[in-house]
C-alpha cells in the first residue's frame, strides 16, 4: 500500500482532533461511508495556519502507511488545508460568535482616537508596500513620529508575532529607555495593517490570540487589514476599522493644511471680534458727533456776552477813575498847609487844657490795697490750723485724713494728734482712751511768729 499509494490528497471532515504532549496532532478523516486515521508530526503541525477542530472539512496531503501496533493503516499528513472558502467562513463565524458573546466586540469598549497623536505605532511587515503607503500618507497629511514593529503578516507564527507586538506597544511606559536604540516613546495610537489577499492569507488576523491582544490593548487601535471588502475579526475588536492601510493613516492624523487654514480662520475671526467693537464705537461716535452742534454755535452767545461785559467794564473803569479823580481833588484841597497848621494849633490847645492830678492815680491803688488786706485777714482767720493756737488739736488717721467721730477713731490702728507745736502719735485703747506712742515736733508752716498760748494740761494725764 505504501508503494502503490505513496502520496495522496484526501478530502474529509476532521473528527477526534487532539494534540499530544509531544506536539503531534492526531485525528480522523471521514466522509459519509468511511473513516481514515491520520497523524501529523510536530514540525508540520506547528506550521498550520489555522487551529484544527472537529467538524472542519479539510484537504489532507500526505502518504498512506500502516501501523503495526493496531494492525491498521493511516495517513501521515504533511499539510492540511481547509476545504473551500465556505468552511473557512463557517469557522470564522463560529469564532466571531464565541468572542462576541464574551463582549470583546462590544461598542461600549471602543475608545475615541486622539485628535493629533504625536507618536504612531504600526504593526506590519517592514518590507511590504503597506508601510510605505502609510508613511507616505502621513507625510502628506501631517508628518508624525512613527514606530514600526516588524512582524510576519501570514504563515506560521504570524499570529504570535502580531499579538506580541500589540502587547509590547501596550506595555510601554511613557518613555522606554533601550540600551542600544536609545529611547522609545509610547505611541498614542496603534495601526495594525496588512495588504489584501485571500481569506487564507488574512487568517492570522482571525486568530483568537490576535483578537484578544487588540481588545486588551491600552492604546486605541486602528485595524487596516486587507482591502475594503475584506473583513477580519481584528476589525470587530479594534476601536476603529479602516478599509485600507492608507485610510488608516488618514484616520490617525488630520490634514495639516486644513489645521493651518482653520487656525488662520480662527485668528481672523479673533481679529474681527476684537476690531468689531472698536468699529461699532467709532460709528456711534461719528453719529453722535454729527448730531452735536458745532463749537462755534455754542460759543457765539457767550462770545457776544463777553463783548458786552468788556464794554461795560471799560465804561465802569472810566467812570470810576473820574469819580476818584474828583474825590482826590477835594481831599487835596482839604490838605493845604493852612488847614493843617490850624488843626495842629487846635490840638495843642486841647492838650494844654488837660491836667493829670496825682490823686487820680493814688486813689485806685489805695482802694485795691485795702481790699487785699481785708482778704489776707479773712484768710488768716479761716486757716484750718488757726484753732490750734487756742488749745485745740486735729486728730488724723493713718492715711492723714481728719477723724471727726469717736467710732471712726476706735477703728484706726494708729492716730496722729496735731498740736500747735508738733504732732503726737497715739494708739486707741479698747476702753476708749489712747496710749501715747511717740511725740514728734514738726516745724510750723506759718511764717508769722505768735506769742505762746496759755499752758494746757496733758490730755493723757
Amino acid at each position: 500500500m505504501e508503494d502503490r499509494f505513496g502520496h495522496v490528497r484526501l478530502r474529509g471532515e476532521l473528527s477526534g482532533v487532539k494534540r499530544a504532549a509531544s506536539g503531534h496532532l492526531y485525528c480522523a478523516l471521514k466522509d459519509e461511508k468511511s473513516v481514515l486515521d491520520g497523524v501529523m508530526w510536530r514540525g508540520n503541525a506547528q506550521r498550520l495556519a489555522f487551529a484544527p477542530e472537529d467538524g472542519l472539512e479539510v484537504i489532507a496531503t500526505g502518504k498512506l502507511t500502516t501501523y503495526a501496533g493496531r494492525s491498521k493503516y493511516q495517513i501521515v499528513i504533511d499539510s492540511l488545508e481547509i476545504a473551500g472558502e465556505g468552511a473557512l467562513l463557517a469557522l470564522l463565524e463560529k469564532t466571531r460568535a464565541r468572542l462576541a458573546q464574551e463582549g470583546l466586540f462590544d461598542e461600549r469598549r471602543k475608545r475615541a482616537l486622539p485628535y493629533l497623536p504625536r507618536t504612531i505605532g504600526v504593526v506590519t511587515s517592514p518590507t511590504g508596500s503597506v508601510i510605505r503607503d502609510i508613511l507616505h500618507r502621513l507625510a502628506d497629511r501631517f508628518p508624525s513620529h512613527v514606530i514600526v514593529w516588524p512582524v510576519l503578516v501570514q504563515g506560521q507564527g504570524a499570529a504570535e508575532q502580531i499579538s506580541q507586538a500589540i502587547q509590547g506597544f501596550s506595555d510601554l511606559s511613557a518613555v522606554c529607555d533601550l540600551s542600544a536604540g536609545g529611547s522609545v516613546v509610547r505611541p498614542d495610537v496603534v495601526i495594525v495593517a496588512r495588504g489584501g489577499g485571500s481569506i487564507e492569507d488574512l487568517w492570522s488576523f482571525n486568530e483568537e490570540i490576535v483578537v484578544r491582544a487588540i481588545a486588551e490593548c491600552t492604546i486605541p487601535v486602528i485595524s487596516a487589514v486587507g482591502h475594503e471588502t475584506d473583513t477580519t475579526l481584528c476589525d470587530y475588536a479594534a476601536d476603529r476599522r479602516a478599509p485600507t492601510p492608507t485610510a488608516a493613516a488618514e484616520m490617525a492624523v488630520p490634514v495639516r493644511a486644513d489645521l493651518e487654514a482653520t487656525l488662520a480662520d480662527f485668528a481672523a475671526r479673533q481679529r474681527r471680534a476684537v476690531h468689531r467693537p472698536v468699529e461699532l464705537g467709532r460709528e456711534r461716535l461719528e453719529a453722535r458727533v454729527r448730531r452735536m452742534p458745532r463749537p462755534e454755535a455754542l460759543l457765539q452767545p457767550q462770545a457776544q456776552r463777553l463783548d458786552e461785559l468788556a464794554e461795560r467794564l471799560r465804561r465802569a473803569l472810566t467812570l470810576r477813575a473820574g469819580r476818584g479823580r474828583e474825590e482826590l481833588a477835594g481831599t487835596a484841597a482839604r490838605l493845604s498847609p493852612v488847614v493843617l497848621r490850624r488843626a495842629e494849633r487846635s490840638a495843642r490847645d486841647r492838650l494844654e487844657r488837660v491836667r493829670l492830678a496825682p490823686a487820680l492815680i493814688r486813689r485806685p491803688i489805695e482802694e485795691a490795697r485795702a481790699r487785699l488786706d481785708a482778704l489776707a485777714r479773712l484768710a488768716s482767720q479761716l486757716h484750718p490750723e488757726k484753732p490750734l493756737e487756742r488749745g485745740y488739736a486735729i486728730v488724723r488717721g493713718e492715711g492723714g485724713a481728719a477723724v471727726t467721730t469717736r467710732a471712726e477713731a476706735a477703728n484706726q490702728a494708729r492716730l496722729a494728734l496735731q498740736f500747735k507745736d508738733g504732732t503726737l502719735d497715739a494708739v486707741p485703747l479698747s476702753d476708749g482712751s489712747a496710749q501715747r506712742v511717740q511725740a514728734s515736733v514738726k516745724p510750723r508752716r506759718s511764717s508769722k511768729a505768735r506769742p505762746p498760748s496759755s499752758t494746757q494740761e496733758d490730755l493723757f494725764g
